[in-house]
């Protein structure tokens, strides 16, 4: 992991903070202590950077237009309609909040807003808060769920057919729950969470993986089992997808791809039968091709048409890995391909 984002305060308005602005926060309860900031301290002495997610939405607070259990289901957009003499009392609230967050802890990394859609940007005073939060964390990143406002999109649950245009993350459950969900046993399987962390990477997202704690505190058995796999397979392979830039274009290559520099990672999510193809790259650049998780190096060939291996001394053509069955991973093997300057 390079960076983690804990939920401060949900839609149902519980701080896990200290908080002068409610008495419905942990502090008050048995417990007594600010989870933000032992969070805060735990993820730096860790050396990853922190992040806090917030919803502007509070079923909790008087003066917010609650959705209750008369509500349900929760569709969207939802908004029960806001008490005009009542709103700017619970604007005030909101922004004293985030005040605070960004206030007690140091320096905070990421801002992740939520819960946006049930209010216009003019009721949120949408750039009224941005302004605050540039002024106490001016170096921070923010997500794109302040209507109108935002560093970078957020899709969910699903990887985008193609990137949004601007910086991104996908953020993403274990199972099909944001919350612990006793009921809810269909966690997503190893290989798939490893394979969506690939695509997202090699189209330049960020994966934002969510675990959902239980009472006590403790992650569900079936949670720290994924996580493990997950961290056993980046031991492996991390180097293929962090600090990378995405790889070829799908018709280059049938899976995704990272890069760094002239490094080109490959990313096999399929089992290949003996070789795998990468077309349109600079065969006479190709140094070296090995297994990233056992080093292996493995025998390559390459080709073009005759007359541009004859006239152009930097030809374009396609490049044969031969994988065989000792260097592949269960989740997903990753090839290296060492190139002299860029490969494409």
């Amino acid at each position: 992991m390079r960076y983690a984002v804990l939920t401060a305060k949900h839609h149902d308005g519980y701080a896990m903070f200290d908080t002068r602005h409610s008495d419905y926060t942990v502090m008050r309860s048995p417990y007594g202590r600010d989870v933000v900031a032992q969070f805060v301290e735990a993820m730096r002495a860790e050396g990853l950077r922190v992040g806090l997610y917030y919803s502007l939405s509070d079923w909790s607070h008087p003066d917010y237009p609650a959705f209750g259990e008369a509500d349900k289901p929760y569709r969207l957009p939802w908004g029960k309609p806001a008490v005009p003499e009542r709103w700017p009392r619970y604007v005030e609230y909101l922004f004293a909040q985030v005040r605070e967050l960004l206030t007690n802890y140091g320096r905070i990394d990421v801002l992740w807003f939520d819960g946006g859609w049930e209010r216009t940007p003019e009721q949120w005073r949408a750039a009224e808060l941005m302004a605050v939060v540039r002024e106490l964390q001016p170096e921070i990143l923010v997500n794109d769920r302040l209507t109108g406002f935002g560093d970078f999109a957020t899709p969910e649950q699903f990887v985008p057919h193609e990137p949004p245009g601007r910086p991104w993350e996908v953020c993403l459950t274990l199972n099909e729950s944001w919350g612990y969900n006793a009921d809810d046993t269909e966690f997503k399987p190893v290989r798939q969470i490893i394979h969506t962390l690939c695509e997202v990477a090699g189209r330049g997202g960020n994966l934002l993986l969510n675990v959902s704690p239980m009472g006590d505190g403790r992650l569900q058995p079936e949670a720290v089992e994924r996580l493990e796999a997950l961290a056993a397979w980046m031991s492996r392979n991390g180097e293929g997808i962090t600090s990378t830039a995405p790889g070829l274009e799908p018709w280059q290559f049938y899976g995704p791809s990272t890069h760094r520099g002239g490094r080109l990672y490959l990313h096999l999510l399929m089992r290949p039968y003996d070789a795998v193809t990468v077309r349109g790259v600079r065969i006479g650049r190709v140094r070296a091709v090995r297994a990233l998780s056992t080093g292996e190096e493995l025998s390559f060939t390459a080709r073009c048409s005759i007359v541009d291996r004859l006239v152009n001394a930097d030809p374009l053509g396609e490049l044969t890995i031969r994988v065989p069955e000792s260097v592949i991973d269960p989740c997903a093997t990753v090839l290296v391909a060492d190139f002299d300057g860029p490969p494409a």
